[in-house]
């Protein structure tokens, strides 16, 4: 199977056929980011509904020409002013900002911002964008993933060992009925099947870069026998591996091997 490959030509001919701003409707649709954009003179022009809510309106109309000044705390806007002289006078984007901003009650909490400054046709600065993230909401989001990272480390290193849950247990501190149901939970599938994925990942950079036979892959991989690394491969992948490894050199992709 062959697939077409797209030229810079391409490119550009799609992206004048998309309506101007499409993609910024991505941004109304983000559960936990605020999303805005500034013209120079510091002036916003966009905010998807979760940041003209926090503001304290209802429709993004009401928020457009309005200054940070005009609806935040003294302080918390000069901050805001400052960065976003930053970013238009150097042209860079300025990322992982962690500040304080007004929570859903009115409140200083600490947020993660990122600003980008936007350019017009001639390459010229024309204002910014950014988004604002809850630092607390991403904290307790990962958090859960942060408790097993040892585990997952463990699982990353040794995926061609024959899993054992007991042992991946001790290494959380859970009794392995504790540590089987918070796995599950956090990363929506058994320790097994998490591993079998990780043997398959390694299977696809084997088939795709080496020239390895396909018993040596399954063996490189972590799999036992030919049989049982087709029947994963082809449950993971939806295809055997013959035909992977035959797609993937077909379509172009950077093997090394050319």
């Amino acid at each position: 199977m062959f697939l077409p490959v797209g030229t810079p030509n391409d490119r550009r001919k799609w992206m004048d056929e998309l309506p101007p701003g499409q993609f910024r409707h991505l941004f109304d649709h983000l559960s936990g980011t605020l999303f805005f954009a500034k013209d120079r003179q510091g002036r916003l022009m966009a905010g998807n509904p979760a940041f003209v809510k926090r503001c304290g309106f209802t429709k993004e109309e009401q928020i457009v020409g309005l200054t940070d000044h005009q609806i935040f705390p003294p302080r918390l806007a000069q901050k805001y002013h400052r960065d976003d002289e930053k970013v238009i006078a150097t042209r860079q984007p300025m990322l992982g900002l962690i500040e304080l901003f007004p929570n859903s009650q009115g409140q200083p909490e600490w947020f993660i911002t990122d600003k980008l400054p936007l350019f017009d046709k001639d390459g010229g600065v024309c204002g910014l964008c950014g988004t604002v993230r809850s630092y607390e909401e991403q904290r307790a989001a990962i958090q859960p993933y942060l408790e097993l990272a040892d585990v997952a480390e463990h699982l990353k290193v040794n995926f061609r060992e024959r899993l054992q849950v007991s042992e991946l247990a001790e290494i959380a501190g859970l009794s392995v009925r504790q540590f089987e149901r918070k796995f599950r939970k956090t990363f929506q599938t058994t320790p097994r099947s998490y591993l079998m994925r990780m043997r398959v990942i390694k299977a696809c950079e084997l088939l795709a870069g080496t020239n390895l036979p396909i018993t040596e892959v399954a063996l490189e991989s972590g799999f036992y026998d030919h049989s049982d690394f087709s029947r994963q491969f082809r449950k993971h992948m939806g295809q055997a591996p013959t035909t992977y490894r035959r797609e993937k050199r077909g379509n172009g992709v950077e093997t090394g091997l050319r």
